[in-house]
């Protein structure tokens, strides 16, 4: 099947690795994961979204084993862009990702719906936060993206 929408697809099919990894989606022609796909890991965490060259790169949406979950944007296998996180707790962070690392600006939730106080927005530094600000705009592209990542997802 070639997708129109992606020229690098050349089929689809399932593949289960030796390590257990299994894979349902869209190749291209170097046997590569390329379009829409889901993957399942040997530990439970699963993927569904985009991958570029065999790895998850556009949206997509992480779920792991012990009910943590990521919604947004990737690149090159890390959460890279804007996107929201949940911890299993129900602990949430909206907004900015880089390298795999809450990296940017966002807003911290904690499962009790408060914000902390003062409130645990602003710049954060590999998962700190280092600098207070509000970023309202950067919260709801985080929740924007969330939403495309899942809607994608629902429709594959």
């Amino acid at each position: 099947m070639v997708d129109v929408a992606d020229p690098g697809v050349v089929k689809t099919g399932a593949y289960k690795y030796e390590d257990g990894t299994r894979y349902v989606g869209e190749w291209n022609s170097k046997g590569q994961k390329h379009g829409m796909g889901h993957l399942v890991l040997p530990d439970g965490t699963r993927y569904d979204g985009s991958m570029i060259s065999g790895l998850c790169s556009g949206l997509g949406v992480m779920a792991f084993p012990d009910g943590a979950k990521y919604e947004g944007e990737f690149m090159q296998g890390w959460f890279h862009g804007h996107g929201v996180f949940w911890r299993a707790d129900g602990m949430k962070f909206e907004g900015e990702f880089r390298g795999g690392r809450i990296w940017g600006l966002g807003l911290v939730t904690f499962s009790d719906g408060s914000n902390g106080f003062p409130r645990n927005e602003g710049f954060f530094q590999d998962c700190r936060l280092v600098r207070r600000k509000r970023c309202p705009e950067v919260v709801q592209r985080g929740q924007k993206v969330a939403y495309m990542a899942r809607a994608q997802c629902q429709q594959m």
